[in-house]
């Protein structure tokens, strides 16, 4: 049984837990609705904003032209490249795109990504800005590079003929 606790902050935050409604009384469940995951690129790329599609569209031609033989999935809903391990991820978010390499690429590149929000493995190209798809072709090339550099201290057998 709920303490007894009176007042209209309390009814205000009791109406909001239950009917996901906010405090000015507007009703916000639509917003919480899951948008369903796409099953492709092409449907990631159709989904996102009318703006920025063309540039989702540059972005992919960039990462297949530096990585040809990579295999274009979707993973944790964004598009995802392998060749040999992880490649690159991207994601559009509201001012950027969220370029996602795995480590050191970004470490190893952070003169020439200056300008740009990094993380250690997340580059955010902004959307007002023109996409620099040679750096980013770059970028996958490194990361292609150290896939197929064999890792130190795994074992590789070679089997003579």
């Amino acid at each position: 049984m709920l303490p007894l606790m009176m007042g209209a902050r309390f009814t205000i935050m009791l109406r909001c837990a239950l009917f996901s409604i906010d405090a000015e009384g507007v009703d916000r469940r639509h917003l919480m609705e899951k948008k369903p995951k796409p099953r492709s690129v092409d449907d990631f790329i159709a989904a996102a904003p009318a703006d920025a599609q063309a540039k989702l569209k540059a972005l992919r031609k960039a990462i297949k032209d530096a990585a040809p033989s990579a295999v274009e999935r979707i993973s944790y809903g964004m598009p995802y490249y392998h060749y040999k391990g992880r490649l690159a991820y991207f994601n559009i978010w509201k001012n950027h795109i969220g370029l996602y390499i795995p480590t050191p690429i970004v470490a190893e590149h952070s003169d020439e990504l200056k300008t740009y929000e990094t993380t250690k493995a997340t580059i955010r190209l902004p959307l007002a800005e023109k996409l620099p798809v040679a750096l980013v072709k770059k970028l996958v090339r490194a990361r292609v590079k150290r896939n197929e550099t064999p890792k130190k201290g795994r074992l590789t057998i070679r089997i003579k003929a």
